[in-house]
């Protein structure tokens, strides 16, 4: 599955994987407002067995398969998951 990987300008270490390339109106609203503006970083072939540094491919996979994105943050922020519908 190729997906296409954004670092947000506005939140350190905070990247958004996305299904299609510059599809940000994938992302709930709320989300989009606090990580915006992205910046493409990667495009990437992703299967289960390839290595992220931080993340679970498989894990990413399905989020993409879901809801067409998966949003990696810094492990002291992983709360800011559970305020995103």
């Amino acid at each position: 599955m190729l997906c296409f990987v954004y670092r947000s300008n506005r939140r350190d270490q905070t990247y958004v994987y996305l299904a299609r390339k510059d599809d940000f109106e994938a992302l709930p609203d709320d989300l989009r407002e606090r990580v915006e503006p992205l910046e493409l970083v990667l495009e990437v072939d992703l299967h289960p067995e390839r290595k992220l540094a931080m993340e679970d491919p498989a894990a990413v996979i399905r989020n993409l398969g879901a809801q067409g994105w998966h949003l990696q943050l810094p492990r002291h922020e992983r709360s800011l998951l559970q305020a995103v519908p």
